[in-house]
């Protein structure tokens, strides 16, 4: 469908939410980067193309967006697995918004697309074939979401054609210092850390203290994750529009 249109329906990027300046500025690149392919405005006024929402530590909140806009919308959930924020907070933000007319998405991951940044970033890091992976999330209590994770993972094993070990930064086990020192009880001279986080923030922070030789970066702003968001925009608006 053709995008930036009048009557097309506004995008709602939907992102966790940190105290991180950092993160915080991460997100709002990724919505810029977002709204440039789709050739629309991001604003925190009324009825614009793409507008930003966060289920914690920040606002608005998603609900406070959808009443804000008077056509359809598409709600991307900007999240690496489809835990409680994607199943829970999510679809309850829609429906107390009380918005007719919204599509919810999937979440960005599991997918190729990130896989493919994740190994870019690990390379970046200096990780060379022969030295041990941790694959470094930030975990959850919804078994759901550990499945995608192991999912990720696992795509991430065969891209690199190199074994992984899961490991979680806040919820959950084993965690990731565990798993390095693990690692290094088995005999690994070199472990790295392939971060499975979307943005700079205490988690990420938290992997430098984690006694590896090297910590990716998070998979952050890159053209491939945009194309993603991009992806799931248009497929949703197509079906929105579709059935009006």
């Amino acid at each position: 469908m053709s995008t930036g249109q009048p009557g097309d329906p506004a995008l709602v990027l939907v992102a966790h939410g940190t105290r991180s300046a950092r993160g915080v500025e991460m997100i709002a690149a990724l919505a810029d980067a977002v709204a440039v392919e789709l050739g629309v405005a991001v604003s925190s006024a009324p009825n614009t193309g793409l507008r930003t929402a966060f289920v914690d530590v920040l606002g608005p909140s998603p609900s406070e967006v959808l009443r804000d806009l008077d056509g359809p919308a598409v709600v991307v959930p900007a999240f690496l697995a489809s835990g409680y924020h994607v199943y829970q907070d999510v679809p309850r933000e829609v429906a107390e918004s009380g918005h007719c007319a919204v599509a919810v998405t999937e979440a960005m991951g599991p997918d190729p697309a990130l896989t493919r940044i994740m190994a870019v970033r690990l390379r970046a890091a200096g990780w060379q074939a022969g030295d041990a992976v941790v694959f470094a999330a930030a975990g959850s209590s919804d078994s759901r979401a550990r499945q995608d994770v192991r999912r990720a993972a696992g795509m991430l094993a065969e891209q690199l054609g190199a074994p992984v070990k899961i490991a979680y930064v806040a919820t959950g086990a084993p965690r990731v210092p565990e798993v390095v020192a693990a690692l290094r009880e088995s005999g690994a001279e070199r472990v790295f850390i392939a971060s499975y986080l979307l943005a700079h923030g205490l988690f990420h922070q938290r992997l430098h203290d984690a006694g590896a030789d090297g910590v990716a970066e998070p998979i952050g702003v890159h053209p491939g994750v945009v194309r993603l968001i991009v992806d799931r925009y248009r497929s949703a608006a197509r079906g929105l529009v579709g059935a009006r």
